[in-house]
């Protein structure tokens, strides 16, 4: 089995980008780099036609929420030379967050974007097709971000709890064979020796 893709050195990127864009880079450690959120196109139209790194294939675009900030993570990838270079920008703004869309430069960020967005609730200017991908319009929150269960302005998540927060309450007992008797109502679970439900 082939191995796979080497994942090249974010400061090597870092040189490389910013002499040839500069102001673009942010920062790098050894494993990616950081993209000036306003230029994120610009960064990834070059790395994808650089010879150097060949980035043609965005292999995967996800988010993560840092509380007070989020972070968008490009993976991409060059078939031809076997490597990988990731990216990140930061977009600053918790409450309204925005980037520039990968989509003219990599059509397969079209469904990873909406998924982003659906889930994480950052939107992309210059997507084609800005709209939730799993939810429904006028679904309250955003399920991935960390205050997703809090959502505030009268709108709930659609969950009380978490399911198994209340052993008195039979409808949202879940796993009950992971909890000790002495855990568990007896009218709930019966003992463990028994074997409960």
């Amino acid at each position: 089995m082939p191995a796979g893709p080497h994942q090249l050195d974010g400061h090597r990127i870092a040189a490389r980008l910013g002499a040839a864009l500069p102001g673009v880079v942010m920062r790098a450690t050894d494993e990616w780099v950081e993209v000036a959120p306003e230029r994120v196109q610009e960064a990834l139209r070059w790395l994808r036609d650089a010879e150097e790194f060949d980035a043609a294939q965005l292999s995967n675009l996800t988010a993560v929420d840092r509380h007070t900030h989020f972070e968008v993570v490009y993976h991409l990838q060059s078939l031809d030379l076997n490597q990988q270079v990731v990216v990140k920008a930061i977009v600053a703004d918790h409450e309204a967050p925005s980037l520039p869309s990968a989509y003219p430069v990599y059509k397969g960020a079209l469904l990873q974007e909406r998924e982003v967005y659906d889930l994480m609730g950052i939107r992309f200017a210059d997507h084609p097709d800005m709209r939730r991908l799993f939810l429904w319009e006028g679904f309250p929150g955003h399920p991935l971000r960390k205050d997703f269960l809090g959502i505030g302005h009268g709108q709930t998540s659609g969950l009380q709890r978490f399911p198994n927060e209340d052993l008195a309450d039979r409808d949202r007992m879940m796993n009950a064979g992971n909890l000790t008797s002495q855990e568990m109502p007896r009218e709930a679970g019966g003992s463990m020796a028994s074997g409960g439900h």
